[in-house]
């Protein structure tokens, strides 16, 4: 039995356009200037989180998974998932503007990659003034307008932006067009997979003076051509309480502010649960084992965990499971 709460070592990934703040605002151990996702908790090939707490420590998940099974991430999903863990857990910084981008969905990324989609979620922590995030079209639109704005260089013309803000919530669908603009840090809860194709890259190159590749072929056939305003999230923000942000088949994800001591039922969850600390520190304990969660840090509960206690003179947690 495993019986504490596991905490993983962040793989930070250095990216073009990534920045500072996961150093100087998520504490994040780096010399790097340019890192601009940490990943929390990972099972995708090459990139599998490693235990950093406990007696597990050193391990990686997978192999927590292998020995654990339903106990760790639970029944229905060690069924569904075997060894591969579902979720990819972020805090991500974007300095400048990340490509336009969309990802495909399961069906095209098991035909294509052996691989699952990707539905992913944003949650806004910081943004500076006027930071924006494209999310979708701003209207109905066809492969052949599509093609001939792509070609001209004017795709930007067509895509939708949005002003964001601290708290600020977002679901991306597969086969949405979306980037994060640059001045905004968030948290990002995603299906496990790394298929990204890219279609607009804001013309820029690398150190060497080399563009990243675009996938306009790929892409065709995974975007979704229609304006949905089905993206922004409205959520309440209950202290001491979980508010849903969203629920889908993939994972559910809620908003919880804590500024006394509580304790959370898990008995009827047949799932793995994730705390992702927005802001502040909270004492997490399980069968008397605790442990601190700091702003920018993320903690897996086990699926066999029936009560939990949560401890904080103010933070602000998202609490992810499936």
């Amino acid at each position: 039995m495993i019986n504490y709460p596991i905490k993983f070592k962040p793989i930070l990934q250095e990216k073009i356009w990534g920045g500072r703040k996961l150093k100087d605002l998520l504490n994040k151990d780096t010399s790097k200037n340019n890192i601009g996702e940490s990943w929390e908790i990972s099972g995708v090939k090459e990139n599998i989180s490693i235990v950093e707490n406990g007696s597990e420590s050193g391990k990686k998940i997978t192999t927590l998974i292998s020995e654990y099974k339903g106990e760790l991430v639970g029944k229905k999903n060690y069924h569904q998932f075997g060894n591969d863990f579902p979720l990819l857990i972020k805090f991500i910084d974007a300095k400048t503007d990340l490509s336009i981008q969309l990802h495909p969905n399961d069906k095209l990324a098991r035909q294509r990659h052996d691989s699952f989609g990707k539905t992913e979620m944003w949650y806004v922590m910081q943004a500076d003034k006027g930071s924006k995030l494209n999310i979708g079209f701003k209207k109905d639109l066809d492969r052949t307008e599509y093609l001939e704005y792509l070609e001209k260089g004017k795709i930007t013309e067509l895509l939708n932006f949005e002003e964001v803000q601290k708290g600020d919530a977002f679901f991306i669908n597969t086969g949405k067009v979306h980037a994060i603009g640059g001045g905004v840090l968030l948290a990002e809860i995603q299906q496990t997979s790394d298929i990204t194709y890219r279609i607009y890259d804001w013309d820029r190159v690398d150190v060497e003076g080399k563009s990243r590749e675009l996938h306009t072929a790929l892409a065709i056939d995974a975007i979704d051509f229609k304006k949905n305003d089905d993206y922004k999230l409205i959520y309440d923000a209950e202290v001491n309480a979980s508010s849903e942000i969203v629920s889908c088949e993939y994972f559910t994800t809620n908003y919880l502010p804590v500024n006394r001591k509580l304790e959370k039922d898990y008995s009827q969850l047949d799932s793995f649960v994730i705390f992702m600390c927005l802001d502040g520190v909270a004492k997490i304990t399980l069968d008397s084992n605790s442990e601190i969660l700091k702003k920018g840090e993320s903690l897996l509960i086990p699926a066999f965990a029936d009560i939990i206690a949560i401890d904080a003179e103010k933070a602000e947690l998202l609490e992810i499971y499936i």
